[in-house]
């Protein structure tokens, strides 16, 4: 069995899982925190099947480490809070036919999602002939990839200790990373995402699944993402507005005055 063959059937079986627990646990969020285990399950379930280069072991490596820590971060942030609000307003429209729909809609999707932004992982494993000048892309990849990692994982924690001040309840984090980009956190998502596309670019086979990562800046950025956060905060927050007139969208940069 080739990577290719392998990741659609691990995708698949991810999801099935998470659904499963979801209906044992009663919450529709569970997929939130399976998402990111779903990308380090299809690196490891497709490694095994490719030639074993050291290109495809330490995407394979990255993505692991990556996706298990957003798993866990996911997970610690919803446990013990009500399950969130889209989940809980799509439970309602569906009424008698949410199992069904929200395995359609929501967990397959998301299935279908994990393997095609993964190509360039599978890619990478499957190990094609390496371009000249595959050390360019290994070490640019591999930088690229640590600045996302960083600020993904600086940022959830900076957040993490703002919300955990009763004092800031209702008020809007500016500082830190926060203070040059609303949402550091998905930059640093699609930096690593970026990052793992330019480590599988040592092959043709890897230069050819661009359309992975562009999928999932869009998602991030203009998507499932940061829209769909803003317009709970902006309810929520009356600070929000300020922040968003003076803080870049997406991109890190200088605060406008």
């Amino acid at each position: 069995m080739s990577p290719f063959a392998a990741a659609p059937l691990a995708a698949l079986a991810t999801v099935l899982a998470s659904y499963g627990i979801a209906r044992l646990r009663g919450r529709w969020d569970t997929i939130d925190s399976v998402w990111g285990a779903g990308f380090a399950v299809i690196a490891l379930v497709t490694a095994p099947f490719g030639a074993g280069s050291p290109a495809g072991w330490a995407v394979v490596a990255l993505t692991a480490v990556w996706g298990v820590r957003l798993s866990v971060h996911l997970h610690t942030r919803n446990a013990g809070k009500p399950e969130d609000r889209r989940y809980r307003e799509m439970a309602q429209r569906y009424g008698d036919r949410v199992g069904v729909l929200m395995f359609v809609r929501v967990y397959l999707v998301q299935g279908v999602v994990l393997w095609f932004v993964s190509l360039p992982v599978q890619a990478a494993v499957a190990a094609e002939p390496a371009l000249p000048g595959a050390a360019v892309f290994a070490v640019l990849g591999g930088s690229v990839w640590l600045i996302g990692f960083v600020f993904e994982a600086v940022g959830d924690r900076q957040l993490r200790r703002f919300k955990a001040d009763p004092a800031n309840e209702n008020a809007v984090l500016d500082t830190g990373l926060w203070r040059y980009t609303r949402h550091p956190n998905y930059f640093g998502d699609a930096c690593v995402w970026w990052g793992l596309y330019l480590l599988a670019c040592q092959s043709f086979l890897g230069v050819a699944t661009v359309l992975s990562p562009v999928l999932m800046t869009w998602l991030l950025a203009r998507g499932t993402g940061k829209p769909m956060l803003e317009r709970g905060l902006a309810e929520r927050r009356p600070a929000y507005a300020d922040y968003v007139a003076r803080t870049s969208g997406f991109l890190p940069l200088p605060p406008r005055r």
